[in-house]
């Protein structure tokens, strides 16, 4: 693991470590989880775009037949 040194201003941090032992967590914690998903945001969301165009696609093919708003709205009990 990398450590990382950012300049920030002294009462945003403060405000920040606050708020963070308020989540019962820390600004450490916040920030390496927003990097994660910063990082693998893009590719996550365009492997859910190809699973969706892949599912629409072969949902498409096979399916015939054309549903009514009532089927398509019908609650199973």
């Amino acid at each position: 693991m990398s450590n990382l040194t950012i300049t920030i201003e002294e009462d945003v941090l403060k405000r920040a470590r606050l708020r963070a032992l308020e989540q019962g967590t820390s600004v450490n914690s916040i920030l390496r989880q927003y990097l994660e998903g910063y990082a693998g945001a893009r590719d996550e969301r365009q492997a859910a775009v190809r699973d969706l165009l892949d599912l629409s696609q072969s949902s498409g093919a096979r399916a015939q037949r054309h549903w009514t708003r009532d089927e398509l709205h019908e609650r199973r009990r």
